[in-house]
């Protein structure tokens, strides 16, 4: 079971998603940062001085913060818009990646060109 497990760990994809996580994570910090410290205080001030991170709602002994519900939505859908963009970005990379085979594929040698203009005429005087 062991070996098996080691197999599965050091294939490609388990590397490739391990990385991903790693960066994800990051880039999910960078993105928090961005919100939290730049763009929700700017969104507040333009609202007139509101600081979201203190948007309460008091029920009984309890605080239900919604400005941080608020804020981690916002995060929500600058990490979904940056990854549907680089998502897209690939896509295009690898259609032209694509496009760039075919047109190797399709090319023939002059040579290979030659002897099938010669075939063909052989075929067509047998018959």
């Amino acid at each position: 079971m062991w070996e098996e497990f080691k197999k599965f760990a050091v294939k490609g994809n388990v590397l490739d998603l391990a990385v991903a996580v790693v960066i994800g994570g990051a880039f999910g910090k960078i993105v928090s940062s961005l919100v939290d410290n730049i763009i929700m205080p700017l969104v507040g001030g333009l609202l007139g001085g509101y600081s979201f991170e203190k948007l309460h709602v008091s029920i009984g002994d309890a605080e239900v913060t919604y400005g941080i519900f608020i804020q981690s939505i916002v995060d929500f859908f600058i990490i979904s818009f940056s990854i549907f963009l680089f998502i897209k970005l690939l896509g295009k990379l690898k259609t032209k990646k694509e496009e760039e085979v075919i047109e190797e594929e399709t090319t023939v040698a002059p040579e290979i060109e030659l002897l099938t203009e010669i075939r063909d005429l052989l075929k067509e005087k047998k018959d």
